[in-house]
C-alpha cells in the first residue's frame, strides 16, 4: 500500500471529496485607500504592476480612489488577495508613500 493510500485510510477518508471541499473559495475585494501624499502616478504604477491592469483601467481605479476615498483593485481568493495587499504596502513603503491597501470578504 502506498503512503498516499495509507494516509487516507488513517484519516478515515474514502477518497471522495466532501461538499465542503468542492465549494468555491471565498473571494476578497482588494481596496486602495486615498491619502494626501501618494501620487496619482504611483497608484497607477501599482495597479499596472501588481494588479495587471491596463493603463486605462488603472486610471479609472485611481480616480475612484481619489474621488470616493477608496477603489476596488480586484477580487481574488484569500491567499492571492493577501499577497497583493502585502506587495502594495511593501512597494509603497519603499517609495516613501503611506498608501494603504486592505481586503474585505465579498458578501
Amino acid at each position: 500500500m502506498s503512503d498516499f493510500e495509507s494516509g487516507h485510510e488513517e484519516q478515515g477518508q474514502s477518497g471522495v471529496l466532501s461538499e465542503e471541499e468542492l465549494r468555491e473559495p471565498r473571494m476578497y475585494r482588494v481596496l486602495l485607500h486615498n491619502d494626501d501624499y501618494t501620487t496619482m502616478e504611483f497608484v497607477i504604477l501599482v495597479l499596472v504592476d501588481i494588479f495587471r491592469k491596463t493603463a486605462e483601467e488603472a486610471s479609472e481605479i485611481m480616480l475612484a480612489v481619489h474621488r470616493n476615498g477608496m477603489g476596488v483593485c480586484g477580487v481574488y481568493p484569500r491567499e492571492i488577495a493577501e499577497f497583493r495587499v502585502r506587495e502594495v504596502e511593501k512597494r509603497a513603503r519603499l517609495a516613501g508613500f503611506p498608501l494603504r491597501c486592505t481586503m474585505e470578504e465579498e458578501s
